[in-house]
């Protein structure tokens, strides 16, 4: 097969991201759960008073610290994963708040189910771009490696903490939160064959996000 222009996964890349901070800012806004790590950096910016989306790229910057003793490489993707979702985010929620409020609920279960749908397609555009994982992705991919343990079991464990560590800290645990796990799974499992491009055997492999492949990171 051959690989695509780097052009092209540089555009997939950068529109999966755009629209993945977009789906991250309507499951917020929404207010019926947030994604699992989401949920963590709501805590944090509750407690500290930075905006979400600064605690979203500090948040990153930590997870992707984690992968030095990991061996993990960082890519392209990875990189601009970390800056995109981190600088885009707020503004995204910045333009929901001009809504009216309180939104009426089944405006709101409507604005948590697109935004788990866009989630799942931003995913699998990214990843399919084939140019790094998200740091969160890597981190579990990297424990997946050193530990041996199953895909599924080393995310699992690792969203059950951060979870449980947003919910202390203030964080919204809901509804959204239990279908987006349940969810997004499928729809990157429809999405990603259809978006993935060639690439070179130079290329980053790209991971399965954990909140994608085996339903739980940015």
């Amino acid at each position: 097969m051959i690989p695509a222009p780097r052009t092209r996964r540089l555009a997939q890349l950068a529109l999966g991201l755009v629209l993945y901070a977009l789906s991250m800012a309507m499951l917020v806004h929404a207010g019926l759960g947030a994604l699992p790590w989401d949920v963590l950096t709501q805590g944090i910016s509750q407690r500290t008073g930075l905006s979400f989306g600064t605690v979203t790229l500090l948040v990153s910057l930590v997870v992707l610290a984690c992968w030095v003793p990991l061996r993990q490489r960082p890519g392209v993707g990875t990189v601009a994963n970390v800056l995109v979702i981190g600088l885009l985010v707020d503004p995204a929620l910045a333009l929901l708040d001009l809504l009216p409020d309180p939104l009426p609920l089944g405006v709101r279960i409507a604005g948590a189910a697109v935004g788990i749908g866009l989630n799942g397609v931003a995913t699998s555009l990214y990843v399919g771009a084939g140019l790094g994982p998200g740091p969160r992705d890597g981190l579990m991919t990297g424990l997946v490696a050193r530990t041996g343990r199953p895909v599924a079991l080393v995310r699992t464990g690792i969203e059950v903490v951060v979870v449980l560590a947003g919910i202390a800290l203030g964080g919204t645990f809901g509804v959204a939160t239990v279908a987006y796990a349940l969810v997004v799974g499928p729809v990157v499992h429809l999405v990603l064959p259809r978006v993935r491009v060639p690439t070179d055997e130079r290329a980053v492999p790209a991971a399965g996000p954990s909140t994608q492949e085996a339903p739980a990171v940015v």
